[in-house]
């Protein structure tokens, strides 16, 4: 059994208050805060909305996405993946000293402050969430933990899109309102699309070193030039989507403000043409996580002003 309470170096210490932040990997939270405010906003624009939920429902979020990145950086270094010269925010562990185990054990004892959250979201809603946020908590460690990581295989993006998109903001208006209606579950799909984007982003960048260590990624299978046409095959059908459900009337004209973003996705897409070496792709890395940031927040805002003035 692992100790639970794990011995972390003080912020304060060599290892520093940045070395602790970036092992929470930051610039993907907004894909754990994004689906939370979406459910959320939809459930207050239905006339449910209970503060204290909302809030048990994004720490609980945010937690189970910095576990799962920890989880990430653990298995990453027992698999050789992280060495020193590795490229990217992820490196704790090899560069920064900070010990495997403490990783690994801070990681479950978020996972063990979400079941706190779980409980009172489950006895202010329906005890069938607990059941859903324990598989959520299992995907996150499976996704790069067990003898089979999820991210090893061409399911990546699809798991961490329908987990971080369609799922949580089901929950998230689920536990507001008391039932999840199939417009819930359409609207949640250009939430999805884009983080599935990032997780082919990053697959991108690390395709070269993902072969050597046996990994059959999506874009693996794809290759490098059709992966690129995925990922902007994606930004295209999540747009698409969003001025069809507006046309459709199951969203507010207000959310088209989103497309003031299709500019950044443009630029993520095109950052990785003739690119070869990782460092070289980080800005479209960054490109295609902010767009999935900037593109929420528009439509989260979008919705908000949709309401008031409905």
């Amino acid at each position: 059994m692992l100790n639970m309470q794990p011995t972390i170096q003080s912020p304060t210490s060599s290892t520093g208050f940045r070395t602790w932040w970036n092992l929470l990997r930051p610039h993907t939270l907004t894909a754990a805060f994004i689906p939370v405010a979406i459910g959320s906003i939809l459930a207050h624009i239905d006339d449910s909305f209970h503060t204290l939920l909302f809030i048990a429902m994004l720490v609980a979020s945010l937690l189970i996405q910095a576990a799962a990145n920890m989880i990430n950086e653990y298995y990453d270094y027992k698999r050789g993946l992280d060495h020193e010269g590795s490229v990217g925010i992820g490196g704790a562990i090899v560069r920064d000293g900070i010990k495997p185990s403490t990783v690994l054990q801070l990681a479950f004892t978020f996972f063990g402050i979400s079941v706190l959250l779980g409980i009172y979201i489950c006895m202010q809603s329906s005890w069938w969430i607990a059941v859903i946020g324990i598989i959520c908590m299992t995907a996150a460690y499976l996704y790069t933990g067990g003898p089979y990581p999820i991210a090893y295989t061409p399911f990546g993006e699809l798991v961490a899109g329908f987990f971080m998109g369609v799922v949580i903001i089901g929950i998230t208006y689920y536990i507001q309102a008391g039932s999840v209606p199939t417009k819930i579950l359409l609207l949640s799909l250009p939430t999805s699309i884009t983080i599935g984007a990032i997780l082919t982003a990053n697959n991108i960048r690390d395709l070269d070193n993902d072969k050597e260590n046996g990994r059959k990624t999506l874009v693996i299978l794809l290759g490098k030039k059709n992966s690129i046409i995925f990922i902007g095959s994606m930004f295209v059908v999540a747009y698409a989507l969003v001025v069809a459900f507006v046309i459709a009337k199951l969203m507010t004209p207000f959310v088209l403000i989103s497309l003031l973003s299709i500019p950044l996705a443009i630029k993520a897409t095109k950052g990785f043409i003739g690119k070869t070496e990782p460092i070289e792709m980080m800005p479209a890395m960054a490109a295609t996580a902010k767009t999935n940031t900037i593109m929420g927040f528009l439509i989260v805002i979008g919705l908000i002003i949709g309401n008031i003035l409905s």
